[in-house]
């Protein structure tokens, strides 16, 4: 038997409706998770006040961590067989995020506003863990170790504003 004749065992292999179902619901986390880098990012370049320097440098963590969870979500989905939109245009007609207030603002209302954004993001990604318990539990690990990054980094930013 040559090694072309080798083929992965049928109950191993995933099926196009895993990979559709997978699909429906990290694609939307990815969507989140895209606009928050993008988000994340504008809040970073116009925070201000007395804690600047920490709220400026967690956003910039928020920001790598939300692009690598995104990373890790959209690549899921490709490694199940399917395409992945995540285009600029894209993400700005599916997600689901509140608008950042536009220009310089004080770092409690800058925390505020990204908090309310990475909460938006957890309404998707809890929804992604709910509905892939049924479906395919790596791509539910995914959306549990997403989540548990996200939640850690609005805890981190919440605590420069908590009394």
């Amino acid at each position: 038997m040559s090694s072309t004749d080798i083929q992965a065992p049928s109950d191993l292999a995933t099926t196009s409706e895993i990979a559709a179902g997978v699909a429906q619901f990290l694609t939307p986390v990815v969507h989140e998770l895209e606009a928050l880098v993008v988000n994340g990012k504008q809040a970073h370049w116009h925070v201000r006040g007395g804690s600047f320097a920490g709220v400026h440098e967690l956003l910039d963590d928020l920001v790598a961590h939300a692009q690598d969870f995104s990373d890790t979500a959209a690549e899921r989905v490709v490694a199940l067989g399917l395409p992945l939109d995540a285009r600029l245009e894209t993400v700005a007609a599916k997600a689901t995020l509140p608008t950042l207030s536009d220009g310089f603002q004080p770092y409690q209302r800058t925390v505020a506003e990204v908090v309310a954004q990475i909460d938006a993001a957890l309404v998707t990604i809890r929804a992604a863990i709910q509905g892939l318990d049924d479906i395919d539990l790596s791509s539910q690990d995914v959306a549990i170790e997403i989540e548990r990054g996200l939640t850690k980094d609005r805890w981190l930013l919440q605590a420069h504003v908590a009394a």
